[in-house]
């Protein structure tokens, strides 16, 4: 009995000589966990939920995105979205606050074989630059989305917001769908973002007053009422005076088949 307790001894002795922790009197710590994100757990701005697959393949598709487009994600979370659209080309960014989901985000993206198109930066989705994108998706509250509203609305004519479950209160979506096979968090939204037409504009010689809520528009034509007027991005459609007209917002100009307006000042 006696030697094994002088064999004990000497082990212990020797595991304390080469494990600085234990020969100080402290404990061994396990190396720490890897980040793993909780549902509901809370952010700057937003909690943190999930969104399912399936419902950022409809967003997606909704956008109409292709390997042409820069898309923006506001709340990135842990990347899914800008993952799903670097895989299918597209160049996509996901701007986040909460580093370790930024962290996380990023070697999803490495594993998924997407980080050359998929960036994640760590950063207040209020002071996002928005210039370069095309397509942004968000999946935030309502409150949220409407402070972010007047910056979406002087984006580019034709620039796609899409949104999970949450609107923009009456800047209506011009397509909104029901995800089918799907749980929870299941409608897509999304907006195109419409040229600024309101004001006046010479028409041959008549003059056209357009007034505009969004993307739709209404005014006259001389004495003629406007019906049906909408744009979808920078292409504008109408009808006045029995007559449909339908063209584009290039600047000061509007420029149909065979006619043409210029705003006045």
């Amino acid at each position: 009995m006696s030697r094994i307790t002088r064999v004990g001894r000497s082990a212990l002795v020797a595991l304390c000589l080469f494990t600085p922790g234990l020969a100080s009197g402290q404990a061994v710590q396990d190396p720490p966990k890897p980040f793993e994100p909780v549902s509901g757990q809370a952010g700057k701005d937003v909690v943190w939920v999930p969104t399912p697959q399936s419902t950022v393949d409809a967003m997606l598709d909704l956008a109409k995105l292709t390997p042409s487009d820069h898309l923006i994600d506001l709340g990135a979370g842990n990347g899914i979205t800008v993952i799903t659209a670097a895989k299918r080309g597209a160049t996509a960014v996901g701007v986040e606050f909460n580093p370790d989901m930024v962290a996380l985000a990023r070697g999803k993206a490495q594993e998924a074989g997407v980080s050359g198109r998929a960036t994640f930066v760590q950063g207040d989705l209020f002071e996002a630059d928005l210039s370069k994108a095309t397509v942004i998706t968000l999946f935030l509250l309502p409150e949220i989305n409407m402070k972010l509203r007047p910056s979406l609305l002087d984006l580019k004519p034709g620039t796609r917001v899409v949104a999970n479950s949450f609107d923009m209160e009456d800047w209506e979506p011009d397509v909104r769908v029901t995800v089918p096979e799907c749980t929870s968090w299941c409608t897509a939204m999304a907006w195109i973002v419409p040229a600024k037409v309101t004001g006046a504009w010479q028409l041959g010689k008549e003059m056209l007053t357009l007034t505009q809520r969004f993307q739709f528009v209404g005014g006259t034509l001389g004495a003629a009422g406007i019906t049906d007027g909408r744009l979808s991005g920078a292409a504008l459609t109408f009808t006045a005076g029995g007559r449909t007209y339908t063209g584009r917002v290039e600047g000061d100009r509007l420029v149909g088949d065979g006619w043409s307006a210029t705003r006045l000042p």
